[in-house]
């Protein structure tokens, strides 16, 4: 899809947002990484909880500087409650509090409709490739492991799980090796129990891809608890400012402008 004309258009990100700095570090990091792929883009952070500045506080203040369309990411993973409840609420709650500034939301950069996007692939390949050297379509030989943990944060939404399953598979997939998935809270298998469960199967070395935009408790919990049952050999960061996933933040602003432009053709 071709890059969307973003005149007078502001780009907020919503993060979940966590009491741990590193979390607030890692999305203006992603801020700036997205500004840099589309220069003269206005691109904000927002937080839904714990940390500053809220999504409604910055639709505010973007309208009282004259700003004339904002368009809200969701910087989720998965399309549960946060996504569907919570980000839509902002909006509504900015509305009754007297915002006229047109607002559209885009998907979440998780998969979305059954579609786990290539650029969130490449994210967690690339962090995999800076601990491992393993990259698809590069002459590695042995990439140092034979089955990938996808390490997520959890959630008690069936649905969303079925994404982060699908994104695990087809990260092996791509990896050619046996995958799975631990989560660090509300649903199991444990870190432990998924590491246990690959080796039963055969695995010796495993890896961790973590599913995760930003370092925090969470992350290291899930970590801690897959190095605990052994055999695992590398450990790849949060995806962070990867510049894929900054390409992914744009291809989901650009769907929406895309779609905007068809209804009013």
């Amino acid at each position: 899809m071709r890059a969307a004309p973003l005149a007078g258009t502001a780009l907020v990100l919503v993060a979940h947002g966590s009491r741990d700095p590193r979390a607030a570090h890692a999305t203006r990091a992603l801020v700036r990484a997205v500004a840099a792929a589309r220069p003269g883009a206005d691109v904000r952070a927002s937080y839904l909880d714990h940390a500053g500045p809220r999504p409604a506080e910055v639709l505010h203040g973007l309208e009282t500087f004259g700003c004339s369309r904002a368009i809200l990411v969701p910087l989720l993973l998965t399309a549960a409650y946060h996504g569907r409840v919570d980000v839509p609420d902002v909006v509504r709650t900015a509305r009754a509090d007297g915002l006229r500034m047109p607002v559209e939301i885009s998907d979440v950069i998780g998969p979305f409709d059954g579609v786990v996007p290539d650029l969130l692939l490449a994210g967690l390949l690339r962090r995999l490739a800076e601990v491992t050297g393993a990259r698809p379509g590069t002459p590695v030989r042995d990439p140092g492991f034979d089955a990938v943990l996808l390490a997520a944060a959890g959630t008690n939404d069936v649905v969303a799980r079925g994404t982060v399953a699908q994104a695990a598979v087809a990260l092996g997939d791509v990896l050619g090796v046996p995958s799975a998935v631990a989560y660090a809270s509300a649903s199991p298998p444990t870190g432990a129990e998924a590491v246990t469960a690959l080796r039963e199967a055969g695995a010796r070395r495993i890896a961790i891809a973590g599913y995760f935009l930003a370092p925090g408790l969470l992350y290291d919990s899930v970590v801690a608890s897959a190095r605990s049952a052994g055999g695992v050999v590398a450990v790849a960061s949060p995806l962070t400012d990867a510049r894929d996933i900054a390409r992914l933040v744009l291809s989901r602003v650009d769907a929406v402008t895309f779609s905007s432009e068809m209804q009013a053709a």
